[in-house]
């Protein structure tokens, strides 16, 4: 078969792996370090231990790393999401903004690593438009930290998804961004439009759930990724707000109430929560762009920052 890739949706379709994310070092010619970060690693083999990286040829660090003799994989931990952003930017001082140590064959070790690895160049393989550096493994070292994890375009943080499934002891509001048919879910009321909310996520039998507030409207929805965790000011009643995004499967029921909005006409002076309005905002336009961010803050809309953007 000769059929043509559409190399973009080829690429949004191999997001769907969940991945962790790691910095890849070694020293150059003359001594310096240098890294970037990847996602395109796997272990290859435990009697020898082998593992590889995959290097795109117009990546900027691939001629360094198609000429060296050895380097080292360090694997992120969930707090690590700043350091995944330095060594994926361009910055000239990446080294000197993040801890780091030398390992046996003199790679860079990033500190903090949920494990690491550092290797002798074992094998180079050509691949299309990239190489494969496969790696033979001379130290290593593993660690309790939870990893950063990556698909469909977003850091995954296992421990604040879980925070967040837990943060029941205090006033929470917990919602949804729902995307249908290339729009997203709204639901209409007196003061406007609003995104569906519960007081905490589960069960379904909690009328006052997330997920019950779906059930009565009719709405069978899968809740993918956290996208935002934000306080309110204590004037307004001090809530954490934590919304996922996620999907609407199914058909909707004819519900008057239930609006399923292109998101280039969202009517945003119609949704009156200020920082809900945002966060939508936010979301349509890292939708477009297809790479999310976690974002936490407070509820003031200038406030609630990016930890991680891909």
């Amino acid at each position: 078969m000769n059929q043509a890739i559409d190399v973009m949706e080829f690429r949004k379709a191999l997001g769907a792996f969940v991945t962790g994310v790691t910095v890849v070092s070694t020293r150059q010619a003359d001594g310096t370090p240098r890294g970037f970060t990847a996602n395109s690693f796997t272990s290859v083999s435990l009697d020898p231990a082998l593992l590889l990286i995959c290097i795109g040829k117009t990546a900027a660090s691939y001629p360094v790393f198609s000429d060296t003799q050895q380097f080292s994989i360090s694997i992120l931990a969930e707090d690590q999401k700043q350091v995944s952003s330095i060594f994926a930017s361009k910055a000239a001082d990446k080294f000197e903004q993040v801890a780091w140590h030398q390992g046996v064959t003199g790679s860079p070790i990033i500190d903090g690593a949920a494990a690491w690895f550092d290797c002798v160049t074992h094998q180079l393989v050509d691949a299309g438009d990239h190489i494969i550096l496969i790696g033979r493994v001379v130290d290593f070292s593993n660690t309790a930290a939870s990893p950063l994890g990556y698909g469909r375009g977003a850091y995954l943080t296992f421990s604040l998804s879980q925070d967040a499934l837990a943060a029941t002891g205090q006033r929470a509001k917990v919602g949804a961004i729902l995307e249908s048919n290339g729009g997203v879910l709204l639901l209409e009321t007196d003061k406007g439009y609003q995104l569906p909310t519960g007081t905490r996520l589960e069960p379904a039998s909690d009328s006052k759930s997330l997920r019950g507030v779906l059930e009565q409207l009719g709405v069978d929805a899968q809740l993918d990724f956290l996208f935002a965790v934000f306080d309110e000011p204590a004037a307004e009643g001090g809530a954490v707000n934590i919304y996922y995004r996620g999907r609407v499967q199914g058909d909707l029921p004819a519900d008057s109430k239930l609006r399923v909005v292109a998101m280039d006409e969202i009517p945003w002076d119609r949704l009156a929560d200020e920082a809900v309005r945002s966060m939508l905002q936010r979301f349509v336009r890292e939708r477009t762009e297809d790479a999310f961010g976690i974002y936490i803050g407070d509820s003031h809309a200038g406030s609630v920052q990016s930890l991680a953007k891909a």
